[in-house]
């Protein structure tokens, strides 16, 4: 799928101040889209947003809440959006331990908001909203969750997840049915991608911000769960997957593309946490890590896995880089910007340049 047919659209981005939005925002705009952003001020400092100098890329943005429903609904009138990306959310699963309450009316309200403000607007619009891996009902099994696997959630972050894919699939049949879509010309798609890594995160308790500070300040590396099996992925895989999509939305409208859509690693390049720091300590090129396992932890899943077969087959859509790959251009890019001096939005460039052409 081309993304050419992005260039010149009118893009709406929420949670563009994030890390996976801002390096989102960045790619729209290689492409030639205009890029609306609204999101919260940055949830970090330092942030991949502010270095990466992202607010310049943008046609405009609101520094607003997602559950300020007037905003919304006014920012998404005004702009008219060819397509929708909804990334905004509360994104950390020992956070929502902490503020269950907001995680839910972030993940779950702030997304009727945002569908909401589609609805409104009446306007055609291809919309992919953001999710993840967990919203699935983990029951510890080895091989990858589909698309048509039952929603669940142990923590109350990977329970707003499912709650939000359950309230998507509702606006989906209720107000924007893929049967009626020349009606009303809404395409309402959601997407679940697997663990992320990349340059620019510094969310807390993520175990790349974990690596770069303690490597940097030549501390070992403090690892909570070394046995626990994740779908590592660079940032730019489950973009390019939200991006394949959309495309095929524009590009082709068909009540087809209104559905739910994993994007994640090849099955079986899954990693166990302790073999991820030691691929990034090798990178790095010094430092060691510490097992800190703590049984009275907060619960998080062991095993967990995404079968990719359907992106596949009806999007052609395929992972493009190794886990080495993702590993070393994770470590060089922190290594440039923070310990050489270089300038960030050049280090997002050049990986997004990296990764190909479409």
């Amino acid at each position: 799928m081309k993304f050419t047919v992005l260039k010149n659209k009118r893009v709406f981005l929420t949670g563009h101040t994030g890390f996976k939005g801002s390096w989102l925002a960045l790619w729209l705009r290689r492409l030639g889209a205009e890029v609306y952003g609204y999101s919260l001020p940055p949830p970090t400092s330092p942030s991949n947003y502010a270095l990466a100098r992202v607010g310049d890329a943008l046609t405009g943005e609101t520094i607003a809440d997602i559950r300020d429903r007037d905003r919304m609904a006014a920012a998404v009138a005004a702009f008219k959006p060819d397509a929708l990306f909804h990334l905004a959310a509360q994104p950390l699963v020992r956070d929502s331990y902490a503020m269950p309450y907001e995680t839910f009316e972030v993940n779950v309200m702030g997304t009727a908001s945002v569908l909401d403000a589609v609805r409104a607007a009446g306007h055609p619009c291809a919309v992919v909203c953001i999710t993840t891996d967990k919203c699935y009902e983990n029951r510890e099994q080895v091989w990858g969750y589909r698309e048509c696997d039952p929603m669940g959630g142990h923590d109350p972050y990977s329970a707003s997840k499912g709650a939000a894919e359950i309230l998507i699939a509702s606006y989906r049949r209720s107000f924007f049915h893929p049967a009626d879509l020349a009606r009303h010309g809404v395409q309402l798609a959601s997407a679940r991608a697997g663990n992320v890594v990349g340059g620019g995160d510094w969310a807390k308790d993520r175990i790349v911000t974990d690596m770069v500070a303690a490597l940097a300040a030549g501390r070992p590396v403090p690892v909570r769960n070394p046995l626990a099996i994740r779908p590592w992925q660079h940032v730019l895989e489950p973009l390019s997957g939200y991006l394949t999509l959309a495309a095929a939305m524009l590009e082709q409208p068909d009540p087809k593309w209104s559905e739910s859509w994993n994007f994640g690693p090849v099955s079986g390049t899954e990693l166990p946490v302790g073999r991820l720091v030691d691929a990034f300590v090798a990178a790095w090129g010094s430092g060691h890590w510490e097992d800190r396992s703590d049984p009275s932890q907060p619960h998080e899943a062991s095993i967990l896995r995404l079968s990719i077969e359907k992106a596949g087959w009806a999007l052609n859509w395929r992972p493009r880089w190794s886990c080495d790959e993702m590993v070393r251009r994770t470590a060089q890019w922190y290594r440039r910007v923070l310990c050489e001096g270089s300038d960030a939005r050049a280090a997002c460039e050049n990986d997004i340049a990296a990764y190909g052409t479409f």
